[in-house]
């Protein structure tokens, strides 16, 4: 509660005051946590700009049972319905209560005071009494088979945190695009532009889904296709200095070439203290087995 008094920039006093005066719908509770929502945050910014606009807190009362009830009463329905399309869930995220035992279930010797701390920094857990409630079913999967995969938690809460950031960035990115090519000025806005409004978003909640997933998955196929192109090119380069290092201090073969204290197959060739098998060698302190046709023998 007063997480959201602070939002809404009013004393928490006042925020019990409309709850009291059921100007606020209840929030979701899990236990003894009371669950607020930006949809209450838009109710509190609807009853500030109905007072703004002289409207007693009577009045507004009932303005907001009106459009409850399906009434209109001078476009201030079509304002509130606005507001909950505004504000209605984009995820279908289940949160998740668990018992100390249940998470050791899913992540074993990596639930530490650390990982618990930087959990609930981000945002993934919130802690009732002895027990945790994760704030996504899917996310809370994931970061279990990632886990069980070998990546520490540790490792799965930074890369968490990294994700938050970039999809908080593409959020700021379509609610720009939306506010300023769909939703326009809202001084004044008439009820039917607030009915149009309500309906565009309502149709844009899946685009705008779609559009992520489409990107993410091609980004995905990017990145993997040149990480697979560098290891093969790593690859290569292995296999040609291998190649090179093979023929450095190994025998020579060529033709005319020579060996000291060896043997040569070349024709034409010298051996130092070795045996010569071409034709027309020498050999120094060797044998001779070719012969010269054109060099006289001794006794001829």
């Amino acid at each position: 509660m007063e997480e959201l008094a602070k939002a809404a920039g009013i004393p928490v006093r006042t925020l019990r005051f409309y709850r009291e005066r059921r100007l606020l719908p209840p929030p979701r509770r899990d236990g003894r946590i009371a669950w607020y929502s930006e949809a209450h945050l838009a109710r509190l910014r609807t009853i500030a700009g109905l007072l703004e606009r002289g409207h007693t807190l009577g009045g507004i009362a009932e303005l907001i049972g009106a459009w409850e009830n399906g009434r209109t009463l001078g476009g201030v329905a079509e304002l509130l319905g606005l507001e909950g399309a505004l504000t209605a869930p984009w995820s279908e995220e289940t949160p998740v209560r668990l018992t100390p035992e249940e998470l050791a279930d899913y992540f074993g010797e990596d639930v530490t005071p650390e990982n618990l701390t930087t959990a609930l920094d981000i945002g993934y857990i919130g802690v009732d009494g002895e027990n945790v409630i994760h704030i996504s079913r899917r996310l809370l999967d994931a970061s279990a088979a990632l886990v069980h995969e070998g990546v520490p938690l540790a490792a799965v809460l930074a890369a968490g945190r990294g994700v938050r950031a970039h999809t908080d960035a593409l959020a700021d990115l379509f609610t720009q695009v939306i506010r300023t090519h769909v939703i326009g000025p809202m001084d004044d806005l008439p009820p039917a532009e607030a009915h149009r409004i309500a309906e565009s978003l309502q149709r844009l909640r899946p685009l705008a889904k779609n559009i992520v997933d489409a990107e993410m998955g091609l980004a995905m196929e990017r990145r993997v296709r040149a990480e697979i192109d560098a290891w093969l090119r790593q690859q290569a380069e292995r296999a040609e200095g291998g190649a090179a290092c093979g023929t450095d201090g190994g025998a020579e073969a060529d033709v005319d070439g020579s060996t000291d204290g060896g043997a040569e197959a070349g024709v034409g060739g010298s051996t130092d203290g070795g045996a010569e098998a071409g034709v027309g060698g020498s050999t120094d302190g060797g044998t001779k087995i070719g012969t010269d046709p054109a060099e006289p023998t001794a006794g001829a």
